[in-house]
């Protein structure tokens, strides 16, 4: 009876596909059509910039389903494939009428399946439409499948739907799932033995998973191999030198890169399959390593965040927020990146280009480093004692704290709050408080991105908004830049210059650190032409953190995170034409020394008569343009005390004078910084765009 069943089926499926339409296939599909949108759900993906995985997520009901193609796995693979369970898959037409009789014979003449029927199509069949018997009918509703597919689908299309949705064990579906999991590896490059492995798996995955039945996973990949479809594929011995290679002892974790900035993608992306991130998987995982081991060797609850980013494109290219984001005792979970800290000493180097760019000091400027009183506020330094007569390039490299106050008392913290905000960047300032002198030393919060996008305004290359790493069209800005090239390369020649951490080779990088009120921070920022990096350490809880200190703790995470990286050094540019690091004496006398006050302010009959620039007034847009070429600009100003000295970009005009009325003519178009600076050496500065 058996047998008579198995050759009855045999004929009537076969009879099917020969005579598709008397059993009304057009009806069939419009009334029962095959559930193929079941099969197209799959896993979330977050990508790199070159399309490499980052992570997954599993789909809602668990299972890894990551895209893949045809055209992204092995060729040889796909041959053995074909070869091993269906060899006329591109010529018949859902279902293979010779291998079915064939089964049916087989099953009669010998009481047992001998070899089975089932073609790629009515595996997909059975995959995207599971049955939980095995009879003749579920095996003829198969095949009724296949003839539907095979009329909605490509051969290249099933191919595909195949490869994205056979079980290899578990929750693994999918070649590219399985290649990851099992050989830790995409399947683009698959050996001879791996190949034949994923070939076996689908057919009992659950019974043949290597981690669990090794022996049973090896005697399938050895039924593969000696197939002798497959031997034609593979090449004579390579069968036999395959099936003495060892099959994988452990299921392997599948990608799990920038864990933060993944749920992130994942949240503003919610209704899409794939976002392709600015992160490019390389560095992201070499700093990940880095933070992992910087961390471990600090202490248990300590946690380390780096960030890297592109300057001229405004690409973040790794983003670590916590040394480990599975680590509940370091509270690795936290983004670390993007919390709001104390910064230390870290903005110091913007406060020295405002001083810059308004012509106040140069970089042989002498200063004093005494104590000081700013109305009550007395800054210290770090290690508590004082230098006397520093120039200014020795005191931003050493990182003095009261010459920094008193460049920041003469530009105004408010100043500095407004060229912050023009590049997207505001300051976490106490509740209810103005910007004060304090923000030179930390007294204000900011996150470790807006440092570095902060710092990127001193890299080279056009000035650009960083994205949030998903992002991958930041906002560039029009033509505004941080500082002028002459403050910003000032600001960059001194920086470079601060010898690197104690066994660490120069890098050719400028970098600044800072250390947090209390050690609950410790800071490196470094950058070259091109590339920025930042580093944070501390604790996520806030805890302090004895010992730690921005050059000690966090710069020698700094210079491995570029060595790590891997991208070459991009050189700082050139000086600016005209400016140029001369000696004291060969500095303008008003800039030769700076002065003020014990109190750190001018006196208040000085300060009432500081010099103004009434003309042009801040922001203002000029139009000086003509067929002669562009024409001179009447300065105005207003106070302060002769001689007065102008500057544009932080260069002097050619001589000083006593009246308050000058002329200059710009080079050409585009922002422009102005100075005055009086016989006092008090300063006002304007921006104005040149059209």
């Amino acid at each position: 009876m058996r047998r008579k069943k198995a050759i009855i089926v045999g004929i009537m499926t076969a009879a099917l596909l020969m005579g598709g339409a008397a059993f009304g296939l057009d009806a069939l599909d419009k009334a029962y059509p095959p559930p193929l949108d079941a099969a197209q759900q799959r896993s979330f993906e977050v990508l790199d910039r070159d399309g490499r995985l980052l992570r997954a997520f599993a789909t809602p009901d668990g299972r890894w389903r990551l895209k893949t193609s045809a055209a992204e796995v092995d060729p040889q693979f796909l041959r053995m494939l074909v070869a091993y369970e269906d060899q006329r898959f591109y010529e018949h037409h859902g279902v293979d009428p010779w291998a079915l009789l064939r089964s049916a014979w087989q099953l009669a003449s010998n009481g047992r399946i001998v070899s089975g029927a089932s073609t790629l199509s009515m595996q997909v069949a059975r995959l995207i439409e599971p049955r939980a018997d095995r009879s003749f009918s579920a095996k003829f509703l198969q095949a009724a499948r296949a003839l539907q597919i095979e009329r909605r689908l490509s051969k290249a299309e099933i191919l595909d739907l195949y490869l994205n949705i056979a079980p290899y064990g578990g929750n693994l579906e999918g070649i590219r799932a399985a290649s990851l999991a099992w050989f830790g590896k995409e399947p683009g490059r698959l050996d001879t033995a791996e190949a034949a492995l994923l070939v076996a798996l689908p057919q009992l995955p659950e019974k043949r998973r290597p981690d669990r039945f090794p022996e049973a996973a090896k005697q399938a990949r050895e039924r593969v191999l000696q197939r002798l479809a497959v031997e034609r594929v593979v090449g004579e011995g390579e069968a036999e030198r395959s099936a003495l290679a060892n099959v994988p002892a452990n299921r392997q974790d599948l990608p799990a890169y920038a864990p933060h900035m993944a749920v992130a993608a994942r949240v503003k992306f919610p209704n899409t399959a794939e976002v392709r991130s600015t992160l490019k998987l390389q560095i992201q995982r070499e700093l990940e390593g880095v933070a992992r081991h910087a961390a471990e060797k600090l202490g248990d609850r300590v946690s380390v965040a780096i960030v890297m980013a592109d300057a001229q494109s405004g690409d973040i290219l790794a983003e670590v927020g916590s040394a480990d984001y599975l680590d509940t005792a370091r509270r690795g979970f936290v983004e670390m990146s993007r919390a709001v800290r104390s910064p230390g000493s870290t903005l110091k180097p913007f406060i020295y280009g405002l001083a810059f760019e308004d012509g106040l000091v140069g970089q042989e400027t002498i200063i004093e480093d005494r104590p000081a009183d700013f109305s009550g506020y007395r800054p210290r330094n770090f290690d508590m004692h004082y230098q006397g007569d520093v120039s200014i390039r020795q005191a931003l490299q050493l990182s003095l704290n009261v010459p920094a106050v008193k460049l920041l008392d003469a530009v105004s913290p408010s100043a500095l709050m407004v060229r912050f905000r023009r590049v997207g960047v505001k300051l976490v300032l106490p509740a209810n408080e103005a910007p004060g002198l304090a923000i030179a030393l930390g007294g204000a919060g900011i996150s470790l991105v807006d440092l570095v996008q902060l710092y990127a305004g001193l890299a080279g290359g056009d000035p650009v908004r960083l994205g949030d790493g998903v992002r991958s069209d930041p906002e560039r800005l029009e033509g505004d830049r941080l500082f002028s090239d002459a403050a910003i390369w000032n600001v960059s020649d001194i920086l470079s210059g601060v010898l690197p951490p104690l066994g660490m080779k120069q890098r050719g990088i400028a970098y600044k650190t800072g250390t947090s009120y209390g050690y609950r921070d410790a800071w490196s920022v470094g950058y070259d032409g091109r590339h920025v990096v930042g580093v944070w350490v501390g604790r996520a809880d806030n805890g302090a953190v004895p010992g730690i200190a921005g050059y000690a703790t966090a710069a020698p995470i700094l210079f491995e995170a570029f060595e790590k990286s891997g991208v070459a050094i991009t050189p700082m540019p050139a000086a600016p034409s005209g400016v140029a690091r001369v000696a004291v004496n060969d500095l303008p006398a008003n800039q030769r020394r700076f002065t003020t006050t014990a109190s750190g302010l001018l006196s208040a009959s000085r300060r009432e008569s500081a010099p103004r620039i009434v003309y042009p007034p801040e922001g203002a847009r000029v139009e000086l343009s003509g067929q002669s070429g562009i024409s001179p600009l009447v300065l105005k100003l207003q106070g302060g005390r002769a001689p007065f000295r102008w500057l544009a970009n932080g260069l002097p005009l050619p001589n000083a004078s006593h009246r308050r009325n000058s002329e200059w003519r710009p080079e050409g178009q585009g922002f422009s910084t102005l100075t005055v600076i009086d016989a006092d050496g008090r300063a006002s500065s304007v921006r104005v765009f040149v059209e």
